[in-house]
């Protein structure tokens, strides 16, 4: 399972991200590979949100039927946050003070431990701060 973040989200839907060559890359080995991808709500409506304020709505409107499009598919795993994983969010937001880490951050900490995903998709160096394979 790989899990894949906000960045990674904008880089593969957003032609004019620095990152979308490298993204459509990533994500046709994912795809060749047959490999599970994994998201969270708070991910999803965290990229819904930068697109709509930084390109339009049409844009995020766009990304949600994306998703919706893979989440059929069976390849994406949409996860909701809330019970046991909102509660180790917490726990994982509280403890790490020291570095600036969004609270989304720490849901997909949470998802990644609780469901043992080492790799994670994404343009966002914390996934690697907290010991995780990056793909981008």
């Amino acid at each position: 399972m790989t899990f894949v973040d906000t960045g990674a989200w904008i880089a593969l839907s957003d032609r004019k991200d620095q990152n979308h060559g490298a993204a459509l890359g990533v994500y046709g080995r994912l795809k060749q590979q047959r490999e599970r991808l994994v998201t969270t709500d708070y991910v999803v409506d965290e990229t819904i949100t930068r697109f709509r304020y930084d390109l339009s709505h049409s844009a995020a409107s766009q990304f949600i039927d994306l998703i919706e499009q893979v989440e059929r598919t069976g390849v994406l795993n949409l996860i909701g946050i809330g019970g046991s994983l909102w509660q180790e969010a917490k726990a994982i937001f509280r403890q790490y003070d020291i570095v600036v880490l969004s609270f989304t951050d720490c849901t997909s900490f949470a998802v990644c431990q609780k469901h043992k995903i080492s790799q994670v998709f994404a343009y966002d160096q914390h996934f690697a701060m907290m010991g995780l394979t990056l793909l981008s």
